[in-house]
């Protein structure tokens, strides 16, 4: 069995998984518009160039994500993907791109558990925690 996170963004897909992509030095194995699928005739033209589906593979870790259409798109809430990584300056660095242009809610620090953690909603809306844990 496998447990995946699948987001669902405003029209901002493509561009979310891209930067997910360079961020955590993953790899698109999938991306689907609208437009290119066997459903394109049902859909308006100007969404056509929207996300169907994206699958985002992160070494055995994989996140899928679409474009939800507009009256069905509802922001994100009641979760957070949770990134975990070795060294606190990586944590660091990824949070610190996971903030830009969005809204940090707990700025990354040390904490009783963690030699840092910190929680943000990216650009995209995406809420995010991410934790460097300490050694045991």
């Amino acid at each position: 069995m496998q447990l995946n996170a699948y987001l669902n963004f405003n029209g901002q897909c493509e561009e979310a998984f891209r930067f997910y992509e360079r961020l955590l030095g993953g790899k698109i194995e999938m991306m689907m518009s609208f437009g290119d699928s066997p459903m394109a005739d049902q859909v308006p033209a100007e969404w056509r160039k929207k996300v169907m589906h994206a699958r985002l593979v992160v070494g055995g870790n994989t996140i899928m994500g679409s474009d939800a259409p507009p009256d069905r798109f509802q922001k994100p809430q009641g979760f957070s993907v949770s990134l975990s990584v070795e060294k606190p300056a990586e944590a660091e660095r990824m949070f610190a791109a996971l903030a830009e242009k969005g809204n940090v809610q707990m700025p990354i620090q040390e904490t009783f558990w963690a030699l840092r953690f910190g929680s943000v909603t990216d650009r995209f809306g995406i809420p995010w925690m991410v934790n460097c844990e300490r050694a045991d």
